[in-house]
């Protein structure tokens, strides 16, 4: 079974170095760009998917939601048994989302989502 990250053991969010000469003029949109793409890269790289994405922003999910119409049917299938396995995934499974934006300096800001 595939052990699942938290969020101290998450990678770097800052760019690597080259991206943006630090003390220069600030990076431009082009510039911004590209660091959120290596941002988002190596998000990916670790189990996260695009949910949703916009010039300088992007929402990144993580995990699956459950599907409680199947597990009601299979509950009422399975007279109630199902229903503590239902119990249980319901109670462990999570969707954990990630907004992550360029600023004008070229830093990333991450904000939790609910």
């Amino acid at each position: 079974m595939k052990r699942r990250r938290t969020a101290r053991e998450s990678t770097s969010v800052e760019p690597p170095p080259g991206y943006y000469v630090a003390g220069c003029d600030p990076p431009d949109a082009a510039q911004r760009a590209l660091i959120l793409d290596w941002v988002v890269s190596r998000r990916i790289a670790s189990g996260w998917r695009v949910e949703s994405r916009s010039g300088s922003q992007v929402v990144l999910v993580r995990g699956q939601p459950v599907n409680h119409v199947l597990h009601a049917f299979l509950t009422v299938f399975s007279c109630l048994v199902w229903g503590l396995v239902w119990a249980g995934v319901a109670l462990v499974n999570r969707v954990e989302r990630v907004a992550l934006t360029v600023d004008a300096q070229g830093r990333i800001v991450t904000v939790s989502a609910p």
